[in-house]
């Protein structure tokens, strides 16, 4: 007697996903910072991550995985097991931040396990630039 198993690609999964975003002050720039935890069974390769605000283009259709392919990557490090923590953080200056629209934005991210394997998430997290 013999047992067969077989484990199909999973995509990645995100979770305890946040964003913040603080406003330029006193001639000092702002930032925005989006964290989560992404797993895989086969690790993870990359993080892709995109914000945008809800007033855009993206409002009639959301952003695509090969749009994202393009944007910068987050910072990933291991949480132990399959799952690791990942970070993007980005400067904002003051001329940005007043060209940029008011009100929500939501972050898109992709995710691309080492088999290839990936996870699109048009709106992982939301935030309010006021």
């Amino acid at each position: 007697m013999f047992a067969l198993a077989y484990a199909s690609d999973q995509a990645p999964s995100l979770a305890h996903s946040t964003a913040r975003y603080t406003a330029p002050e006193s001639g000092r720039d702002g930032s925005f910072a989006f964290t989560t935890e992404v797993t895989a069974a086969s690790g993870v390769r990359i993080l892709k991550v995109l914000a945008w605000p809800e007033d855009s283009e993206f409002s009639a259709r959301q952003p695509t995985a090969k749009e994202l392919a393009q944007v910068e990557s987050a910072r990933c490090q291991s949480a132990g097991g399959d799952t690791v923590r990942c970070v993007y953080t980005a400067a904002v200056a003051d001329t940005e931040a007043n060209s940029s629209p008011r009100g929500t934005w939501h972050v898109a991210v992709l995710a691309t396990a080492q088999d290839g394997t990936t996870t699109l998430d048009t709106e992982a997290v939301d935030f309010t630039v006021g």
